[in-house]
């Protein structure tokens, strides 16, 4: 079986600890996790590798069962559409097997949803996926990053550019190990 995990995200050391990088991130530990079998596994991975026909950064992991196909879009948010169909077309397959792991300020930080088909209310990083691949049938990961306690001093646009702070670093640690161990089940990895 292959399964596609794509995490969204903005390229480039200025977005790499943002809120809106979640994805990316979220990615980073979970190739490490299936790969390592490790619930400790670091937020970086060094596997990555740039595909330009794809424009993204990609992880391929074989078992005797299954292959991972780890991907970073190198886009940017709102273009990243393109790149999921084109990984999609290049390796043969359809929305069925995508997962897509996206920051979601409808959700309070700490918390997390994996659903199918359903996602934020406006997210332009899901809107470009869903234009490109004319379908929202896919399993979504929304993991809440709105942490600003009802304070709207700052627009969201702003927020989820802003990074987050050395305590959400280390709750996110215990979030993305919930996430991981969910994804394993529900897939059977």
């Amino acid at each position: 079986m292959k399964y596609v995990f794509v995490g969204l995200g903005n390229p480039g050391d200025k977005y790499q600890q943002t809120r809106h990088n979640v994805g990316f991130l979220f990615v980073d530990y979970f190739a490490s996790a299936l790969i390592n079998s490790s619930k400790d596994a670091p937020y970086h991975s060094p596997f990555f590798k740039h595909d330009s026909y794809v424009n993204a950064e990609i992880l391929k992991h074989k078992t005797l069962t299954n292959e991972y196909i780890f991907v970073k879009p190198q886009t940017f948010m709102n273009l990243s559409g393109e790149a999921v169909k084109n990984v999609l077309k290049h390796n043969n397959l359809d929305p069925s097997s995508l997962t897509v792991i996206h920051d979601d300020l409808d959700v309070v930080f700490g918390k997390f949803k994996i659903q199918p088909s359903a996602g934020p209310k406006v997210h332009n990083g899901l809107s470009s996926i869903e234009q490109h691949l004319k379908t929202a049938e896919f399993t979504r990961v929304r993991i809440g990053v709105d942490n600003r306690d009802g304070d709207r001093s700052l627009s969201g646009e702003q927020y989820v550019l802003g990074n987050f702070n050395a305590a959400e670093k280390e709750t996110l640690t215990d979030v993305f190990s919930q996430i991981s161990a969910r994804l394993q089940q529900d897939l059977k990895l």
